[in-house]
């Protein structure tokens, strides 16, 4: 593949070319991970220091408390790993009358992402573990210098959660949110990081430190018991895959939302998208048609995949389903259409790829910003608030329960071509990763779009029904089509929280070496050697 880099969008950044590279929203962990690729570690040794030191530099979208999915190119091959946690023992339905809470220790979910690195690290890293965390406990220790977005957050974060348990006292110093350019210490966070070092995870789920979390979640109130955390596991869940012409996707199976950017795929390739450009007024309606009937039965069928009793992803995932459902799709207005019956009868998302040719594709999230905004005192863990994914809506798949998994957002993406790794790539921001895999995809992929113009693109994201939020940057004409078309569209400022998402792609190269590109909606940077 001839690399070709026309930036036609407001960015000015090129693809980093590179033999080595990392791509996240945050350049300390960039560069983070640069550092363990030059110390003789690989991709997943570069991949866990990045993540572990986004928890310190980006505390407005993940932490000790996150979940985790990847998916993995081990050289010979794929490798998909679900580390999201499971609702405590203690959960039913009759104890959210209300509906699942978004804050506070009912919102809290067994976190996944330390087993996730322990994992990733015995089975295929090179270096020990402390020595790949050394990074991110220097930067706890030491402090690190708050950057603009994540400053902006962090503002907006506290408003909402300073009087969630443990937060104000963590991440409040002096009264109020650290702004970009102030410096930020959280040496509990170094503390807890060096104990997960010297056990590999053990303290975390069984030693001291699950006895604080347990302890601080008795007394606020919550279920989380000692047994929740022990008994956590995480699963090597294999991928899901649909192609587009010479190109398979693949995604984590549920409980996530990647399935979604299959469905719609799948569609795709039974309309006239070939045929347009990126952003032609039919290209983008067909996406936006197609994901909406992908979004449609998202909701409605997909959860823990042990509670998917009735549809399954292969039910989904049928081609003539899909063909079906393509049927549906008009070139002349936008529908208001519902889920199918297809069976007959604050997220951090990091990239790497190393010179021996290992890639992944990894993704940790605390879901809402900081969280359920609960932070675990002389711990420095900020607990995700991933139970508020699940329903209380009785007979749903995704209804509450004890020892389930919640309906998750966060998706890692990755590209073969031919039975080779050809991209390892995602998009942290809630409900716009599905949708924002498919954009990105064809971006790249059927028009041809290097990674950097393809992270740069103005973007769309599908909201429900017939709404349709939009970045101002999209063409005047495109968005006056949109509407002559039946769409509603609602035009959006970048919204660096969650909107638009933020992109983050590495894409081998024919002739060897990788090309990486980093949004330019985050703070972060996409870096090599």
């Amino acid at each position: 593949m001839q690399l070709r880099h026309d930036p036609i969008y407001s960015s000015r950044r090129s693809p980093v070319l590179a033999d080595n590279v990392v791509a996240t929203s945050q350049p300390l962990a960039t560069q983070a991970g640069l550092t363990i690729l030059q110390r003789g570690g690989n991709a997943v040794d570069a991949a866990i220091a990045t993540a572990a030191t986004l928890t310190v530099v980006e505390p407005t979208g993940n932490g000790l408390g996150s979940d985790a999915f990847c998916i993995l190119w081990d050289g010979r091959q794929l490798h998909g790993l679900n580390a999201s946690g499971r609702a405590p023992a203690a959960w039913t339905a009759d104890r959210f009358p209300k509906g699942m809470p978004a804050h506070g220790w009912d919102s809290v979910t067994v976190p996944g992402a330390v087993s996730a690195w322990v994992e990733l690290s015995e089975r295929f890293g090179k270096l020990e573990l402390s020595e790949v965390l050394a990074p991110a406990i220097h930067y706890a220790e030491e402090g690190f210098i708050v950057s603009p977005v994540i400053g902006a957050l962090w503002s907006r974060g506290a408003a909402t959660l300073k009087d969630q348990p443990g937060f104000a006292d963590h991440f409040m110093p002096n009264g109020r949110a650290p702004k970009a350019g102030e410096r930020f210490v959280n040496r509990a966070l170094a503390k807890t990081l060096k104990a997960i070092a010297q056990t590999h995870g053990k303290a975390f789920y069984e030693g001291e430190i699950a006895e604080k979390i347990v302890a601080f979640s008795k007394a606020n109130g919550g279920a989380m018991a000692m047994s929740d955390l022990a008994e956590h596991s995480l699963d090597w869940c294999g991928t899901i895959s649909q192609s587009f012409d010479d190109v398979d996707l693949h995604e984590i199976p549920p409980n996530g939302q990647g399935i979604a950017a299959l469905m719609a795929l799948g569609m795709l390739q039974h309309t006239s998208i070939r045929d347009h450009g990126p952003d032609d007024l039919a290209a983008v309606h067909l996406q936006i048609e197609a994901i909406k009937l992908a979004y449609a039965d998202l909701h409605r069928y997909v959860a823990d995949s042990r509670f998917m009793n009735d549809i399954r992803e292969t039910d989904l995932l049928d081609p003539d389903y899909l063909k079906a459902r393509a049927r549906l799709i008009s070139m002349d207005r936008a529908q208001n259409l519902g889920p199918g019956a297809p069976k007959r009868g604050g997220t951090v998302l990091l990239n790497a790829g190393d010179a021996s040719g290992m890639m992944i594709s990894y993704i940790q999230s605390n879901y809402a910003g900081f969280g359920s905004g609960v932070v675990v005192p002389d711990t420095g863990i900020a607990m995700q608030n991933r139970g508020f994914g699940f329903t209380t809506e009785a007979g749903h798949p995704n209804c509450v329960g004890p020892k389930k998994r919640p309906f998750h957002t966060i998706i890692p993406g990755f590209a073969m071509k031919n039975g080779a790794p050809l991209m390892a790539f995602g998009m942290m921001g809630g409900p716009i990763q599905a949708q924002g895999h498919m954009q990105l995809l064809l971006r790249t992929q059927l028009w041809d779009q290097d990674v950097q113009t393809a992270a740069d693109a103005p973007r769309w994201r599908m909201i429900e029904n017939l709404d349709v939020a939009c970045e101002p940057q999209m063409p005047e004409a495109l968005l006056e089509g949109l509407v002559d078309l039946g769409h509603r569209i609602q035009i959006e400022a970048p919204d660096n929280a969650f909107g638009f998402g933020g992109a983050q792609l590495v894409q081998r190269l024919a002739g060897g070496g990788y090309a990486a590109g980093s949004d330019p909606r985050k703070d972060g940077q996409a870096a090599g050697f």
